[in-house]
Formats: C-alpha cells, sequence, structure tokens
C-alpha cells in the first residue's frame, strides 16, 4: 500500500523512508538536511548543506586532487555532446546542470493518486480560508503534486533567467582581472575557455539543484517564483519528511504549506509586474559583481615554478593544500543588494501574515508551523542559499519578521483592501527604511486616502431624493420651497 499522503493523512514511519527515496541507495540513514538533530525538532525544516558545493581546495588523498581530476575526466568524456547541444550564448551549461541534478536526485517515488488528491484539497482549502484574510482573489493555477524529479524539470527554464546574468556577468569581472598580456595570449582560446567556463557552472550549478529538489516544498519556496507561471505546486514527500520530525499531525502541515504557496500564487498571478521586478533585481545585482583573485595571485607568486624542477613543483602543489582557490565574489551595488532582499522581505512578510490570519484559528498547530518555518529560514540552506552556492548571491531576506509587523500594522490602520492595494504599482510599496519605521509608512497610507468629492456625493444624493417619494419634501412636488423644515442632505 502506498505511504504517501492521502487525505487522511497518515504520519509516515521513519522505517518507510527507504521507499520514498526511490532506489538509488542514499536511504541507508544518510538523512538530508538537519533531519537528524535530536535536540531541535524544527531542524526537519532545514535545508542542510549542499553536498559537492564547497569551494575548489587542493586536497591531498581522498577528495583532494586526484578527485578533482577525476570530476574533470568525466566532465570531458561529454564534452562533446554538452557543447554541442547549447549555444555559446549561455554562461552556464545548463545541460549538464540538469544531467549532473538528475544524477543526485535518483530515482524518486512516482507521484501517487493519494498524494496528488491530498495537494488538490489542501490548495482548495488553503484557497477558501485565504479569501478572508486577502482582497486578493484565488490564483486559479492548477495545483499539482511534484516529485523532485519534477521539481527539477519544471523550475529549470526559471533557474536560467536568474542564474545565467549572473554567471555572465562572473565571466566578464574573471576575464577583465586579467593582465592585459594574458588575455591577448588568449586569442582565439577565450572562447573555449568560456565554454569550459559554462560547464564549470553547470555541474555547480546541477549539484545545488539536485540537493535542493530533494529538500523544497513547494514551487516557490522563500518567494522566489521559479515554478511555471499558472501552477502551485507542492512535493508530498518532502513534505511528508519534515512532517515526521515536527510531532504534528501530517494533514496541518501539508495544509499550512499549501496556504503559503497558494497566497504566494495570489501575488504573482494577480501582481504582473512581481516576477520580472524580482528578476530585474537580480540582473542589477549582477551588474555591479566584482571578482577578486588577489589572494590567489598571491599564491601563484609565492610557488616560484620556474625552476622547472619536478620535485619542487611538486612541494610547491603540496604546499596549497587547504587553500581556497574560489575567486571571491563581491558586489559594488550595495543598493541593488537591499532592493532585492526588501522585495523578497515584503513578499514572505505578506505570505505571513495572510497565512496567519486565515490559519490561526481552524489549525491548533498554526504558530508552531509558523515558527518552524521562521527557522527553516533563519538557519540558511534554503533557496537563496543554493542560489549562494552557484553563483555568489545571497538570495536572502532577512528582515521578513520587520515586513510582517509592517503589513500586519498597515491592515490594522487602514484594513485589508488598501494594505493589499500596496501591490499595485511598485513605487508605493514600502521601502526599506519603511522596514525600520512603519510608522512613516503608514502615514503615506493615510495621506494618500481618497478625498471625498462632495459634488459627486450631492448629486447622488438628490437623485436618490428624486427617485424615492418617502424622502421629497412635504411640499408635495418634490421640489424645494425655500423653506427651513429641517431636513438635512
Amino acid at each position: 500500500m502506498s505511504n504517501g499522503f492521502g487525505f487522511s493523512f497518515p504520519n509516515d514511519d521513519r522505517d518507510d523512508n527507504d521507499d520514498r527515496r526511490g532506489d538509488d541507495g542514499r536511504g541507508d540513514g544518510n538523512e538530508r538536511g538537519n533531519h537528524g538533530d535530536s535536540n531541535n525538532p524544527f531542524a526537519a525544516f532545514g535545508f542542510g548543506g549542499f553536498g559537492g558545493q564547497q569551494n575548489f581546495r587542493f586536497e591531498a588523498g581522498e577528495g583532494g586532487l586526484g578527485d578533482i581530476l577525476n570530476q574533470f575526466g568525466q566532465m570531458l568524456s561529454g564534452v562533446g555532446s554538452s557543447m554541442n547541444s547549447q549555444g555559446s550564448e549561455d554562461a552556464v551549461n545548463f545541460d549538464m546542470a540538469l544531467r549532473v541534478a538528475r544524477q543526485r536526485v535518483g530515482n524518486p517515488r512516482e507521484i501517487s493518486s493519494s498524494d496528488a488528491k491530498a495537494v488538490e484539497e489542501s490548495v482548495k482549502l488553503a484557497d477558501l480560508w485565504l479569501n478572508e484574510t486577502t482582497s486578493l482573489p484565488a490564483s486559479g493555477a492548477t495545483a499539482q503534486a511534484w516529485n523532485p524529479s519534477d521539481w527539477l524539470t519544471q523550475t529549470m527554464p526559471m533557474w536560467k533567467r536568474l542564474v545565467n546574468p549572473v554567471a555572465d556577468q562572473m565571466n566578464r569581472a574573471q576575464m577583465d582581472t586579467m593582465p592585459a598580456e594574458a588575455r591577448e595570449m588568449l586569442g582565439p582560446m577565450a572562447s573555449m575557455m568560456r565554454q569550459m567556463n559554462s560547464m564549470q557552472f553547470g555541474m555547480k550549478l546541477g549539484h545545488a539543484l539536485g540537493d535542493l529538489a530533494q529538500q523544497a516544498l513547494t514551487g516557490t519556496d522563500f518567494g522566489l517564483p521559479v515554478a511555471p507561471h499558472g501552477v502551485t505546486a507542492l512535493l508530498p514527500g518532502n513534505v511528508s519528511e519534515i512532517a515526521n520530525g515536527l510531532e504534528v499531525p501530517g494533514q496541518e502541515v501539508i495544509v499550512y504549506i499549501a496556504a503559503r504557496e497558494a497566497a504566494r500564487q495570489r501575488l504573482f498571478q494577480h501582481v504582473p509586474w512581481l516576477v520580472e521586478r524580482l528578476v530585474a533585481a537580480v540582473e542589477e545585482y549582477a551588474a555591479g559583481l566584482q571578482i577578486d583573485t588577489s589572494h590567489i595571485e598571491e599564491l601563484a607568486r609565492n610557488l616560484n615554478l620556474e625552476s622547472g624542477d619536478p620535485q619542487q613543483i611538486q612541494e610547491a602543489l603540496q604546499s596549497l593544500q587547504g587553500e581556497d582557490l574560489s575567486p571571491r565574489v563581491g558586489s559594488r551595488n550595495a543598493t541593488a543588494t537591499e532592493r532585492l532582499e526588501t522585495l523578497l522581505a515584503l513578499v514572505e512578510g505578506w505570505v505571513d501574515v495572510v497565512v496567519a490570519d486565515a490559519l490561526n484559528e481552524r489549525i491548533p498547530s498554526a504558530d508552531q508551523l509558523a515558527e518552524a518555518w521562521a527557522r527553516r529560514r533563519a538557519t540558511g540552506g534554503s533557496a537563496e542559499q543554493a542560489f549562494a552556492n552557484v553563483v555568489g548571491i545571497e538570495l536572502s531576506a532577512p528582515r521578513v519578521r520587520e515586513a510582517a509587523n509592517l503589513w500586519r500594522r498597515a491592515e490594522n490602520a487602514v484594513g485589508i483592501e488598501r494594505r493589499d492595494q500596496v501591490w499595485d504599482h511598485p513605487d508605493f510599496l514600502p521601502t526599506a527604511e519603511h522596514l525600520a519605521n512603519p510608522a512613516a509608512f503608514i502615514d503615506t497610507l493615510l495621506d494618500d486616502a481618497p478625498d471625498t468629492d462632495f459634488d459627486a456625493e450631492f448629486a447622488k444624493l438628490e437623485e436618490e431624493i428624486r427617485n424615492n417619494p418617502e424622502v421629497k419634501r412635504e411640499n408635495g412636488d418634490g421640489k424645494d420651497d425655500g423653506r427651513d423644515d429641517g431636513t438635512e442632505l
């Protein structure tokens, strides 16, 4: 019998986890994320570390230079097909990324009919409750249940949009750090170098996304709209995993996760500029990236390889053991960083508020689940951490609690409808300064309240008087005879 998340919501036994992990042999106690942390039941919400995403280092023995060369050999074995399958315009070889990611995922369990039904009914129920806490209508998106392989296939198009401009800028910055003589010597090899960089990025992205696919709970975790338009996606197998570590009924966990995803989809569907704004914020950040290789240059100068003595060269290479040979990535554009973090915080803070209002009186564990989600977000290893591991960008939203407080105070001051009208245009959104000073933002909402059109109101009232005999003047003809009879407009 399937142990999936049917709408009866059984809490799966841990002994059954191997069946859900497919037959790739990784279910034998090698827990994903932080599930093994017995001191923190909320650690099950954490994504944990990303295997294979450490910085490149020269290490002796297993996992060191020999392992790097082995990986390089495996990469070269597919270099022909990889280079021919994708044009050189992409800074990342996404064919390789998808291939590596699928290898890490293995053969995940297929979605059962009970899983699909659980997702569909959870989203339907969540949308029904959300109707009372936001003026944004339901997205009308199709509820889908995914396994990790589905997540990889469905989200890759948006990962391309997010990753490619950043990787392209990193490539340019890397070339800019080279002396002019070195760039001139490269000549026709520059194109091959770009392709090799593209493959390296592809391998790194594949590792990160492969791990993330086994840990993601929805199609738009943490405000990143990577799912296709018009789809509300949940990963019931991964939700079942985290439910086991929370001591919360499985049906409450999946409804909570469904409510968060349904709320985000209302934003992405009915705020048409939002997705493009997020992508543009990433591109703006990428434009300010800079590569610092000064530490690598210093190490190279100290090697003194000019002697040509093999023994000396070997000793020099051994001296690199444990050294970080990855370029250091920074950004000159602090404003773009702040803008991106603020936008992500506003999305997730708004979701926090509308979901809390919708579920707090309906699900006993709503507060516990909200705190678990906040811990998951704070401990890292989530979607933004995967992105950072690949391209050096921190897509974090450290001020979600502040954003949620702002949205809550705005609702108390001007109501749900006026609060949600802020999403009508990007210029209406709170700024980073408003997160620290919500009162200033609320003042703008109060100041922008529409003035009463008294002429229109008088005309409307006069029309009602003419058409309603009961409120006509006592003079019998409905006209004002100039006498003060005490009737007020």
